[in-house]
């Protein structure tokens, strides 16, 4: 895993490109996150390094969390995230991590809380395929077989029901870069991210898998 930051989902919009064409965009205020720890081998067993986001007031953070940020003379911050690294002797404790990491037309991860839709049915959770609307069907919306009775005489694990949708932590992969506003800290990415605008969002360039 490479350095990444974190920053705010503020919403979508769309701009145009030099053909005329529209282009959907989510617009991410990014940082800046000061780096608060930094791992090694030989302290914590692994290589990687802590930023901060969210500036809050003091009296929300607890006196274990206030003496952890007063060690790298960060003021109170609300999110700390860890990026692993292969060699983290490039960084510095105290050292802010911005916007400026990234550049337009780079492809990025983007990690974060999709929206929770609540307790939802077979239809809207799966796409399960509805019954026959006919007037003497009773399986309008119902699930169907869960499984066999006498053999295994349960339902397995994983079985695809009703239930809680949404609110699970999701990765889209191979975003694109489309703007990087260093001065305001915004970042412009093609596409929708997960969760509504004011969400926490983590953003790392994309994993690169080389073919054998």
């Amino acid at each position: 895993m490479t350095v990444g930051i974190l920053g705010t989902k503020l919403g979508m919009t769309q701009i145009f490109d030099e053909a005329g064409r529209s282009v959907p965009i989510t617009v991410v205020q990014a940082g800046p996150c000061p780096i608060t720890q930094i791992k090694t081998p030989q302290t914590d067993g692994y290589t990687a390094i802590q930023v901060a986001y969210g500036e809050v007031r003091e009296k929300n953070l607890s006196r274990p969390e206030r003496g952890h940020l007063n060690k790298s003379q960060t003021p109170p911050m609300r999110h700390l995230r860890e990026f692993r690294l292969e060699d983290a002797s490039a960084y510095q404790l105290g050292q802010t991590i911005t916007v400026d990491i990234f550049s337009p037309g780079q492809l990025v991860d983007v990690h974060g809380t999709s929206i929770g839709r609540g307790f939802a049915g077979y239809q809207k959770r799966h796409n399960f395929k509805r019954g026959p609307m006919a007037h003497g069907s009773k399986n309008h919306r119902l699930p169907g077989s869960t499984g066999a009775g006498t053999t295994p005489g349960r339902v397995f694990p994983g079985k695809r029901m009703a239930g809680r949708m949404g609110n699970a932590a999701v990765t889209i992969r191979k975003l694109q870069v489309v703007r990087v506003d260093a001065e305001r800290n915004l970042i412009l990415i093609k596409g929708a991210l997960p969760g509504k605008p004011g969400a926490l969002v983590s953003i790392t360039p994309a994993k690169v898998v080389g073919r054998k």
